[in-house]
């Protein structure tokens, strides 16, 4: 029996009496409706006034009430299944399958806004004889309803089970779930108790119900796919690869929504970073021309996890202008983009192959966007620009009218520019420099994120190196202790270089870069590279590592010594540290310690 266990004795005997006068009923009459009276809790069958509360009735007892519904599937009328969280383009549809001659059923909030629009409706409650319960968790899972979507219309003893059940066939079933990713997402939090109320249920049963059934009924989650399935429809093919790409579709769009609820599940009961189990939704933004090399094809696609809602990044910058993004672009616009983001004072980062080869903070962003192509113009040429400010007319001019330092003739080509905002004359000066310059605006990348990395059959999962230079302590272990601009430059460097290709080196003077050395198998090769393209400016300057030096004498350290910088960070932690100390010792240079690494792969 349905319902509640508080019957008294003296009920029971009034029900099972009034429960066969129902059957009685339905064996000996033809009914030409069904609906329920939702302020009596009675249903109306047919002609006949029913007073059996619906709490008290059984399975048996519904049986014959969908009759209707089964006739009317019977006799070759289509019926449509409509149930809806978001109602966007519902009067669209439902007038659409209304024209087609179809008869929909409907649920709650769905049904009203239907009838509304003047579209006839069939409540589910008119197919259950079972009224809507425990606050909407129970409204259509019922066998009159998972059965007529379930049923193979190629095998006789599904269709022999319907008919005596009186249950009639579906269609075509359109639903969408309640909405829990916006709900768990919103501003401000949403309570554990309220979360778990906006998990659905009925919803997902349906759609796995009505996909797995694809190559009978036609499955909707959509509503941009509304029309395509009334032009499908309208049609009459039978064409099974649409039905298939609606199953699937309605599968993922199950599996994302599962996601969400396991993602936010676990943060409230464990609060571990990596679950023993994960799955991480992506939803396609765009298809890219091709890979890193035009004989790879490739896509680009949003994280949907919950963790990445208004958490910024590249993946969610407004491109204003220019041609589509690369495969190639993402990279390095991601790389400029959380390098530059790292950064207090107003500050320009140029990026080639994902390696910021210029880097410069001052008060006037002028004259920091000059310093950071003075740092390699042949690099920057080609580049990513990135700034963490506004980008104004007078900036947005200088990045179109700035002449190579080079020739001083040439001026500089970027690939991409990308900035928290603009202005509109900044807008549209940038776009006049080139149709193809991409313009990005992108919201800076909070900390704590959980960073993903493919190797072959498998993934490697890590914590963001969220680290800056406030977070840590700087060890002075030489005889000479750096003055407060050399810490601020090697604060500087050291910020630098973790945003470089392992083996790193930077050299920084002023805060701005004055060379970098990245990528090379060991680090005296990336020390010279960078001491190359420091030049003469080397002298007084700061260098940081990203790792420890392993050899002093006659390498790496001694190399640094000799070309004049004034003070040197590194994380320590070689057994020849005390080599580099007294290296550092004899050439008057102070040596820093941070503990801390900067790999990066």
């Amino acid at each position: 029996m349905l319902g509640t266990a508080a019957y008294s004795a003296a009920t029971v005997p009034s029900t099972a009496h009034a429960a066969n006068t129902v059957r009685r009923a339905f064996q000996s009459y033809t009914f030409n409706s069904v609906s329920y009276l939702p302020s009596n809790h009675f249903i109306v069958c047919g002609r006949f006034h029913i007073a059996v509360s619906t709490k008290a009735m059984s399975h048996s007892e519904t049986l014959a009430a969908s009759e209707l519904h089964h006739q009317s599937s019977a006799s070759g009328n289509k019926q449509a299944l409509i149930s809806l969280s978001d109602k966007k383009d519902l009067t669209l549809l439902g007038n659409g399958l209304q024209e087609l001659g179809y008869t929909i059923v409907s649920t709650g909030g769905t049904a009203s806004a239907l009838e509304n629009a003047g579209v006839s409706v069939t409540k589910v409650e008119q197919l259950t004889c079972f009224p809507e319960m425990l606050d909407g968790r129970v409204k259509t899972l019922h066998p009159n309803i998972h059965g007529g979507i379930l049923a193979r219309r190629d095998q006789k003893h599904h269709m022999e089970a319907l008919n005596k059940h009186g249950i009639g066939m579906f269609d075509v079933v359109v639903v969408n779930l309640y909405p829990f990713y916006d709900k768990v997402t919103s501003a401000g939090g949403i309570a554990f108790d309220d979360g778990i109320e906006n998990i659905d249920i009925g919803g997902p049963a349906m759609i796995r119900a009505a996909a797995k059934n694809h190559k009978d009924v036609l499955v909707v989650v959509d509503s941009q796919d509304y029309p395509a399935l009334l032009e499908f429809l309208k049609g009459g093919q039978d064409d099974q690869q649409f039905r298939r790409k609606l199953a699937w579709k309605a599968f993922e769009h199950v599996a994302s929504y599962d996601s969400a609820v396991s993602e936010w599940l676990w943060k409230q009961t464990a609060g571990d970073k990596f679950p023993p189990n994960m799955t991480v939704p992506l939803s396609l933004k765009s298809s890219l021309r091709y890979g890193e090399n035009p004989h790879q094809k490739a896509a680009f696609y949003v994280d949907k996890s919950l963790s990445e809602v208004n958490a910024g990044g590249i993946a969610t910058a407004v491109q204003h202008h220019g041609k589509e993004m690369s495969y190639n672009n993402y990279l390095d616009a991601d790389a400029a983009w959380n390098c530059v983001s790292e950064f207090r004072n107003p500050t320009c980062v140029i990026v080639k192959h994902t390696n910021p080869c210029g880097v410069a903070s001052r008060d006037d962003i002028l004259e920091a966007y000059r310093l950071a192509v003075k740092a390699d113009p042949v690099s920057a040429f080609g580049g990513i620009v990135a700034f963490n400010i506004e980008v104004d007319e007078t900036l947005a001019k200088e990045i179109r009218e700035f002449r190579s330092p080079t020739d001083g003739e040439t001026r500089m080509f970027y690939e991409i520019v990308v900035a928290p905002k603009y202005t509109e004359k900044g807008l549209e000066v940038l776009r006049g420099k080139s149709k193809t310059l991409r313009i990005l605006e992108a919201k800076k990348n909070e900390k704590g994120k959980l960073s993903l990395r493919q190797v072959g059959g498998g993934w490697l999962a890590q914590d963001s190196d969220d680290l800056t230079p406030e977070d840590i302590q700087f060890d002075v272990v030489s005889e000479k202790k750096p003055q407060d601009s050399e810490l601020r430059d090697a604060e500087f460097a050291w910020l630098c270089v973790k945003h470089v290709k392992s083996n790193a080196i930077v050299i920084a003077k002023d805060n701005c870069m004055l060379g970098m050395g990245s990528g090379q198998p060991n680090r005296l090769e990336s020390l010279r590279i960078a001491l190359k393209k420091a030049g003469d400016d080397v002298k007084g300057a700061a260098l940081a590592s990203d790792a420890f030096f392993p050899f002093a004498w006659k390498d790496a350290v001694e190399e640094a010594c000799e070309s004049g910088v004034g003070v040197i960070a590194e994380p320590g932690g070689s057994i020849r540290d005390g080599d580099a100390v007294d290296c550092c010792n004899k050439y008057g240079v102070s040596l820093l310690f941070t503990n801390v690494r900067h790999f990066k792969h």
